[in-house]
Formats: C-alpha cells, structure tokens, sequence
C-alpha cells in the first residue's frame, strides 16, 4: 500500500533542477491528468476537445479533485477560471500567414491549407514577403484592450514561446506528399518555405515580447516546438528543412544554461535524434516507439518528459502499465543520469482512469528509486 503523502514529499524532491537534483530519491511523476479525462472517470457525457460551459467545467473539475484526494492524494485539476473580459485578443495565427484556416470540427480544430502546388506557395511566400507584419496578425481594438486589461487586472500580453513545428505547419497548409515532392522538384523552394517560416516565427517573437514591454535582451529565454510530422522526413530532408527553424528559433530567443529549449512529438522520430542533438534541447516529449536510452545517448542535458504509450495509460491495464514503468526506470537508472519526469509519449486522453495514475505511481516507488 503506498504512502501518499510520502510519495509526494518525494516526487516534489525528484522535480528540482528539471529532475536531475542529485539527491532525488526516485524518479519524478509528471502525469497530471488533463481537463478531457472527468467525463470518462465521472462518467459523464461531454465532448473531451470540444467546448463545455465554463459553469459546467468548474463543477465537473471540482467533483473530479475530491475523487483525485481520495484515489491519488492530491488535486489536479483547476478550479478557477479567468475572467471573461480578462483576456487579451489573440494575434492572428501563424497559419493564416501561409494561406491556412483553422476549423473546428465538433471535437477539436485543425488547420486547413489552400495552397497544393509549387507556383500557389511561391505567391504565398511573395505575398508574405510584402506583407505589413504588425497590420496583419495584431487584431482590431488590440492596444486599447491591451490597456484595459492592464489597468483593470495587471497584465501584460503574454510572450510567443511556442508553436507548430516547422515540418508540421508546412504539412498542414501545403500537404505531406507536396513538400516531399519540393524537396526533390524545387529544391530552392523547399528552402525558401524553411526560411519563411523561420523569418515569421521570428517576427511574432519580436512583436509579443515588445507588446509585452521586454527588449531582446531582457526578455523570457525559452521555446517549446509542437512537431509531430517530423517523424514524417527523412534525416536528409530534416536537416534542410526542420533543423535551421528550430536552430535559428533558438539560436534568437532560448541560448545560455538557463534558457529552456523544447521538442514535442509524439511519433517514431528516433532517426532525427542524432540532429536534434545538436540543438541541446533541455527538454522534450517523444513517441512511446522512442527509448529512454536513445534520448539520453542523444539528449544529455534534456529533461524526458514519458515514454508511457498513451493508450497504455488509457486502457487501463494495470500488467502493462507496471511493465512500461519498470522498462522506463531502469533505462534512466542504466545511463546514471536522472532527468526522467515519468509521464506519457503525448497526450493524456480522456478514459484514462485516476487508478491508472495510482499504478504508476506504485511502479515508481517499486522501480523508480534512486
């Protein structure tokens, strides 16, 4: 039977320095659920990634915390929400600059591309180059929002710090099979679309962190890529279109020891580790097909944020649950380095039981110590 409250006296230990603290006494827990998983465990119906009433979310939460207490030992869910004027407007989304729409489907919203042939994406890239920058993506209204919510609640705009890796964003408004066939057909072009999407990311960086009243020098050092189609390309390709965005991304806005450099995606990508090793990554989030031991080889200095297979974690199966913990603890033990904050290789889903999570917490007190 574990002892909650010791095992979160523990895992609290087991967080600092990015996981690596050297007298963490086991391997850190980062499973925390997600708001998607109370309709399953509450038995309640709901869209998961679709919009639920702000009254309703609150409540369901609040009745999943008490269950979270009794079966976990803590909360894990918000209980609070911002209020409705307290937000300030968007800036227009990175796709729409390369001719995509986002479109919500019933569950969840996606970006959709107009653009299928190299001529479209050329006048694209024309465009974007003559392009008034600020005009386009700062909304209607924004600087006297901007005021409002400062004087009213204190805030300032947020920085931009993360974003659609650079294979993913280009899949989505120009396709897969398109970008693979620039890359053989129009090579100048495939590198003309990587720099685009460098020179916007950049650009957006610049305009929230003046927005947000910081310099360059002064101003937040981290960035977080969310690049599932990565896995897609090969090492070739990757090297000429993925890397120089995340290298100059980077290179701009997250250098130093301090700086948090991060990689998302949760696909078979392990071919692209020896190229993403040369970005020193302080943290990422693999496929469950990607091992503890390859990303240590590679990523040294990364905090590992999984490697439990989602619907592992969603099935509930308690035997398989137990093996990936085990598999994944004495990977990190066998390198003797720490940095493993125990979690899964992309999404928690909703039908992941609060049991589940219990299980893998027994797994680390069993498998886990230091």
């Amino acid at each position: 039977m574990i002892d909650l409250d010791r095992f979160w006296k523990n895992d609290a230990l087991a967080h600092r320095d990015r996981c690596f603290y050297e007298h963490a006494p086991q391997v850190a827990l980062g499973i925390r659920m997600s708001d998607e998983c109370v309709f399953a465990e509450l038995g309640e119906e709901g869209q998961p990634w679709g919009y639920t009433p702000p009254g309703r979310r609150i409540e369901l939460n609040k009745r999943y915390n008490e269950k979270a207490v009794k079966i976990v030992g803590i909360p894990l869910l918000r209980e609070t929400l911002p209020e409705k004027d307290e937000r300030i407007p968007s800036l227009r989304p990175i796709g729409e600059l390369f001719g995509g729409k986002y479109v919500f489907d019933g569950q969840t919203t996606w970006l959709k591309g107009s653009i299928s042939t190299p001529e479209q994406l050329e006048k694209v890239l024309d465009d974007l180059d003559k392009l008034d920058f600020d005009s386009f993506v700062i909304p209607p209204a924004y600087e006297a929002e901007k005021k409002r919510v400062f004087e009213k609640y204190g805030h300032k705009p947020p920085v931009w710090r993360g974003v659609r890796g650079p294979v993913t964003l280009a899949s989505s408004v120009y396709g897969f099979e398109n970008l693979v066939f620039l890359y053989y057909d129009a090579p100048e072009l495939f590198e003309r679309f990587s720099k685009s999407i460098l020179d916007v990311i950049l650009k957006y960086v610049a305009l929230a962190d003046r927005e947000a009243g910081y310099t360059h020098e002064n101003a937040p050092k981290h960035f977080a890529f969310y690049d599932d189609d990565c896995a897609l390309m090969t090492p070739e390709m990757y090297e000429q279109f993925g890397y120089p965005v995340l290298k100059g991304v980077f290179d701009y806005c997250a250098q130093g020891e301090d700086a948090s450099r991060y990689q998302h995606s949760d696909s078979a990508m392990e071919h692209l580790l020896p190229i993403l090793s040369r970005l020193d990554l302080t943290g990422c989030n693999f496929g469950p097909t990607v091992t503890v031991t390859d990303i240590r080889r590679y990523l040294p200095n990364a905090t590992i944020d999984g490697q439990i297979a989602p619907f592992t974690f969603m099935n509930n199966d308690r035997k398989a649950i137990r093996a990936e913990v085990k598999r994944d603890c004495e990977q990190i033990k066998a390198t003797g380095t720490k940095g493993l904050n125990l979690t899964t290789a992309g999404s928690i889903n909703n039908g992941s039981l609060l049991t589940s999570m219990l299980t893998v917490m027994e797994a680390i007190e069993e498998f886990g110590r230091y």
